[in-house]
């Protein structure tokens, strides 16, 4: 019972603080290599890809103003793998994928599991913003 209890607060309190420190550090690491230092999809692997990385700056721009959290976070944790280069992104999987144990509230107000790579790389993510696309 305990458990169950303790399993529903961690569900309904928003996720602990997010770092985008950290996640610049992650991005760094294990994205810039095909999203390039900026983030505009211009990583030196970039040209090896059948799908062109896109502009991680123009997330929100290109989604009607609103950062697409849950489609980033499925994304970058495996849940919506994209094929680009032969094998679902990321390629650092094991990595980000983890126990999906942090919360993070959606724009609809529920929240979503991930783990705490993921909830700091997308603070970094969305601290990039850009309000227009190029």
């Amino acid at each position: 019972m305990r458990r169950w209890i303790a399993l529903a607060m961690l569900v309904a309190s928003p996720a602990l603080a997010q770092d985008p420190d950290i996640g610049a550090a992650l991005y760094r690491t294990h994205c810039a290599t095909c999203h390039g230092l900026e983030a505009t999809g211009e990583g030196p692997m970039a040209g090896a890809l059948v799908i062109k990385p896109v502009n991680l700056t123009e997330l929100a721009a290109q989604n009607g103003g609103e950062f697409p959290l849950i489609r980033v976070i499925k994304r970058i944790d495996g849940r919506d793998p994209l094929v680009s280069h032969g094998s679902p992104m990321p390629v650092y999987g094991d990595y980000f994928e983890g126990v999906f144990d942090v919360p993070l509230k959606s724009a609809s107000g529920q929240p979503v599991l991930t783990s705490r790579p993921v909830v700091d790389l997308v603070a970094y993510l969305q601290s990039i913003q850009r309000s227009e696309p190029d």
